[in-house]
């Protein structure tokens, strides 16, 4: 695969390598996919823990009703 990502993303790539974080850019490239998937998957844990916090709230304020589980039996 062939990339042209532009000069400013070349010159951080190359600082990256002389830093000594990356041995080469196909190295400094999949770090930053890892990263990038990381990110991801954080993001989405935080949204699902909002949306269950919110609902329990909705569920301490009565806003929204529960059932017990004698009561989803009976349906």
């Amino acid at each position: 695969m062939n990339i042209k990502l532009g000069t400013p993303y070349e010159i951080i790539i190359q600082k990256i390598i002389k830093r000594g974080y990356a041995g080469n850019q196909t190295e400094v490239i999949r770090q930053a996919l890892l990263n990038y998937e990381k990110a991801l998957e954080e993001e989405e844990v935080k949204l699902v823990n909002k949306g269950i916090e919110i609902e329990m709230e909705q569920i301490k304020t009565g806003k929204i009703k529960t059932k017990n589980f004698k009561q989803i039996q009976k349906k």
